[in-house]
């Protein structure tokens, strides 16, 4: 715990005055970016002492966080650290906590702070020898003492809540896959909801493996329908806190999913007022 408040109270020290996304967003009362994130048209820095973002994502299991938050990671440059990639790491390492994650997982409880905190501790500590600046936190934190923690040891930027139905969130974590062999993952649900009450339609496209992966499919232990839902009770009972802490430090910024990735991706960047130069090339070339 030590190492780790050491580690981020050096990375906020080197904090940029201005960052490499603009402010203009549109959020909920009483949002605002931190004075470190740069005006509309402000260039970016070209400090090299200055860190990069530090943002948390939140959602529910399934909602896609470490989709989006690992297209931005690319886009921002800077890593993209999941908590729940960690627990799995350590789970097929065999490791002296293994034992006791195989049990929480599958139960679909929530894994301890000290864990997880020791599990990240050790992510951010190996990033830093790497040469790594700045990050974004994917499932973490879940709970307001964590939140607390974090905020004890570093500056949070921003906090992005993405949200979505929570029928769509059971059927995308049922049709979750993930290759045997090379470890990529996809999705085989078909999803086509046709919206209530004044909510539009939801169309989600399963985003299906190459061919070569096709028979290596296999499904994660904990996604099941009775262990979803319990991991979506247990996420609800808890996330309301968390959203506050951030809400009331004004750094929380809410995001409706609209559909699938390409529904969704454009309309985030919109709401963060970023730009990716490389779909843009794509699309003129």
């Amino acid at each position: 715990m030590a190492a780790l408040s050491r580690l981020l109270r050096g990375s906020a020290a080197s904090m940029c005055p201005a960052g490499r996304w603009l402010s203009s967003v549109v959020a909920e009362p009483g949002f605002r970016f931190p004075a470190t994130v740069s005006q509309k048209g402000a260039a970016p820095t070209t400090d090299p002492g200055c860190r990069s973002v530090q943002w948390v994502f939140l959602g529910c299991p399934g909602v896609g966080k470490g989709t989006y938050a690992s297209r931005l990671s690319r886009l921002l440059g800077v890593p993209h650290i999941a908590t729940g990639d960690l627990v799995r790491e350590e789970l097929a390492s065999s490791g002296p906590l293994s034992k006791q994650l195989v049990e929480i997982v599958n139960q679909g409880q929530l894994v301890s702070d000290e864990i997880i905190i020791n599990l990240l501790s050790n992510r951010l500590e190996d990033g830093v020898a790497k040469g790594e600046s700045g990050f974004i936190l994917d499932g973490f934190p879940r709970t307001t003492r964590q939140a607390e923690i974090l905020e004890g040891v570093t500056e949070i930027d921003l906090v992005v809540n993405l949200k979505l139905r929570e029928d769509i969130l059971l059927a995308k974590c049922l049709g979750r896959r993930i290759c045997s062999q090379c470890g990529g993952n996809f999705n085989v649900a078909s999803i086509d909801i046709k919206g209530e009450n004044g909510k539009p339609d939801i169309s989600m496209a399963p985003l299906l493996p190459p061919e070569h992966c096709m028979s290596k499919l296999i499904t994660r232990a904990d996604d099941t329908e009775k262990v979803v839902k319990e991991r979506l009770r247990v996420y609800h009972d808890l996330s309301q806190p968390v959203e506050e802490f951030y809400r009331n430090r004004g750094k929380l910024l809410e995001f409706d999913l609209p559909g699938g990735i390409p529904e969704s991706w454009p309309k985030l960047l919109q709401a963060l007022n970023l730009d990716d130069h490389d779909e843009k090339k794509s699309a003129a070339a």
